[in-house]
């Protein structure tokens, strides 16, 4: 299920005021935020791929609510562009009741991210979905010895995306490994 924020600005008034500005380089639809319906087939998509089971609901927010969320849970006080929340499992639930965890991503990040990139608001949402599933599964780049980069670039050449957020942080070292393969 995808969620938005009501404190996200709508499409028209950002796409209104990017049009004003004289350094406006991109299309106004890269800026757009793709529908719900579209975000939540590719949800399901990537869970089905990832292969986690359960409810899992992505809520598209602010960078000041995913700051305060950040601080909250992980005691840091900076906005970031996407976090998990695996749910406890429940005892004597049905696979098919139970809930995998939320997703929480900041759209404005997301926006500067996608600029960065030079891809579609779009993509860099379903980069960060993708992202945020993999956590959800247990995976955790940050102590996992490179299982969820490995994983993450198998989804993204199977889903079509182009590179995720573990090559974009340590590009350095992701080429040395290539390199050595």
């Amino acid at each position: 299920m995808i969620l938005l924020d009501p404190d996200l600005e709508p499409d028209r008034a950002l796409a209104s005021a990017d049009a004003r500005r004289s350094d406006a380089s991109k299309p106004l639809k890269t800026l757009l935020l793709p529908s719900t319906r579209t975000l939540g087939r590719f949800l399901t998509q990537a869970q089905d791929a990832v292969g986690l089971s359960g409810q899992v609901t992505v809520l598209l927010t602010t960078d000041a609510t995913i700051r305060d969320l950040n601080g909250r849970f992980r005691g840091k006080d900076e906005a970031t562009d996407v976090l998990s929340f695996p749910a406890k499992p429940l005892q004597n639930t049905k696979p098919a009741e139970r809930a995998a965890g939320d997703v929480a991503i900041s759209v404005e990040t997301a926006r500067k991210q996608a600029a960065e990139q030079g891809h579609a608001l779009g993509v860099e949402l379903r980069v960060l979905i993708l992202h945020g599933l993999l956590h959800l599964a247990g995976y955790d780049h940050e102590t996992d010895a490179g299982k969820m980069r490995r994983r993450e670039r198998q989804l993204r050449a199977k889903l079509g995306l182009p590179q995720g957020l573990i090559e974009r942080s340590a590009p350095e070292r992701t080429k040395m490994r290539r390199r050595k393969s």
